[in-house]
């Protein structure tokens, strides 16, 4: 697969990543031996980079990329770079939270997770808006990477103005932020200040919690745990985070559209591996990283990377789809 560099870091990450949100509850129940199937197809299919955080299913997520790595003989040998997030421990999730004896401590709970002396990259995990704009934070993961806790830092974010305001701390290495055919407000002005600034653009949720995937109805049903219940509006957290943060039936019917010209396309490549390959188009993007759901979504999704770019008729179709019926909701808001 495609290897990019991750902004400063030099560390080079496949272009389609795994992301791990989907091993903690929140996606519905996975059994270990399931979530370590996903893991072990995602790297045998090319993908070297694993997201994860120390909240997904309060440190499942990373302790079965920890086993996983130890049943690869390390990460060398598994040929894999791991992600952790940290910040959303914090209760309550104040600014004042994100402080240096917060940070090792969590670090040293998401280092015996994960079975890792140093950390490759850690980001803050969509802390409080304030947070980006003093030094307070940056300056303790400086000294904490000085100490060899973490190899590199970065940020995950949840709107364009913080993700402007983290690319100038000159440490941030990378920045996570929603980016997919349905919320386009990145390409902007992130992605060109990020490639300005040596800093890496990690897109996450990709393909629209699912929606992009062009597999659900307006008859779907997902499990009570799963956030795509609970989270519709927000009442859990951060209301983007949840099908890109559009109502559900105007994410379908855009979606629907979508998967309408995929079906035209030759080769019979799927939605969700269309949707991907549009954010690998976008200049100034490391890497995108899809959940899994399964084994056989692992390699799916991994498959995008040998698609060919997208033609530019391609793309003024699914730019049309977002102006006529996505840009009204969403746009001003992230």
């Amino acid at each position: 697969m495609e290897q990019r560099t991750l902004g400063k870091s030099g560390l080079d990450v496949s272009v389609i990543g795994l992301g791990t949100w989907q091993l903690g509850p929140d996606w519905g129940e996975r059994t270990e031996t399931e979530a370590l199937d996903i893991l072990a197809t995602a790297a045998d299919a090319g993908i070297t980079l694993f997201d994860t955080a120390d909240v997904y299913g309060d440190g499942r997520s990373e302790t079965l990329i920890g086993q996983f790595l130890r049943d690869r003989g390390g990460p060398e040998a598994a040929g894999v770079t791991v992600l952790t997030k940290m910040g959303r421990r914090a209760d309550p999730h104040v600014a004042a939270a994100y402080n240096e004896a917060n940070f090792r401590t969590w670090l040293d709970r998401s280092r015996a997770n994960l079975g890792l002396d140093t950390i490759p990259v850690v980001q803050l995990h969509c802390p409080p808006t304030s947070v980006y704009s003093h030094n307070e934070a940056f300056d303790a993961l400086d000294a904490i990477q000085a100490d060899g806790v973490i190899a590199h830092y970065g940020v995950s974010v949840e709107t364009v103005e913080e993700a402007l305001t983290a690319i100038a701390h000159p440490g941030v290495v990378s920045v996570q932020i929603i980016l997919n055919i349905l919320r386009r407000k990145p390409l902007e002005r992130v992605l060109p200040a990020a490639a300005a600034a040596n800093v890496g653009i990690i897109a996450r949720v990709p393909l629209a919690s699912g929606l992009l995937s062009g597999k659900f109805t307006k008859d779907t049903v997902f499990a009570p745990t799963d956030h795509r219940t609970y989270n519709r509006s927000g009442d859990a957290f951060d209301h983007g985070e949840t099908f890109s943060g559009v109502p559900y039936e105007v994410g379908l019917d855009a979606a629907n559209r979508v998967a309408a010209i995929v079906r035209e396309m030759p080769d019979a490549p799927s939605t969700a591996q269309v949707a991907l390959r549009w954010i690998l188009d976008q200049p100034g993007v490391t890497t995108a990283i899809p959940g899994a759901s399964s084994p056989r979504q692992a390699r799916s999704n991994a498959t995008a990377a040998m698609l060919a770019n997208l033609s530019s008729a391609t793309l003024s179709e699914f730019e049309e789809i977002y102006d006529s019926t996505i840009r009204p909701l969403v746009h001003h808001r992230w």
